[in-house]
């Protein structure tokens, strides 16, 4: 009788190891949502030559010289440095979509009257074409758009 007893109890106290509370759809997704970094991206937009880099900063970096770099060539055959002999930098807005796609827009304070800001964004629409391939930027495996502002340099001092 008393194995019966207890028996009877372990029966009835296990069935509350199986009766756990299965989350909801929505709370799992939620906590997905929220695990996730929306400003930060796996893999930063890349060109066939970062590829072979092997850390993903060293790769990143590699893109943002190579980028700058090709920009100042493009623009330095330009007559900028001489219309405007006091603008050195430009802040220039990058945009990649997952299409590969690149598109450039330069980045001027609201009150800049020093320059003419029409001509020298379609100088930099004229000169910024024909760049490499670019791979986007992936985020948990799918190609995302990015934009970032890159300072470019006009003239570098001798």
């Amino acid at each position: 009788m008393k194995y019966y007893l207890l028996i009877l109890f372990l029966v009835f106290n296990s069935c509350n190891y199986f009766d756990k509370q299965i989350p909801s759809e929505k709370e799992l997704l939620q906590k997905e949502l929220n695990a996730i970094d929306w400003n930060e991206v796996d893999e930063y937009p890349s060109f066939v030559d970062c590829n072979k880099m092997e850390t993903k900063l060293e790769r990143q970096h590699c893109f943002f010289e190579y980028l700058a770099t090709l920009i100042q060539e493009k623009i330095r055959m330009d007559s900028l440095a001489t219309l405007y002999p006091e603008l050195d930098t430009i802040a220039v807005k990058v945009t990649v979509y997952p299409s590969s796609k690149m598109k450039f827009e330069p980045q001027f304070p609201k009150d800049s009257v020093a320059y003419d800001v029409m001509q020298i964004d379609s100088i930099l629409h004229a000169r910024l074409i024909d760049f490499p391939k670019v791979s986007p930027a992936i985020k948990r495996g799918i190609p995302v758009k990015t934009q970032f502002i890159l300072p470019v340099i006009i003239k570098a001092e001798p």
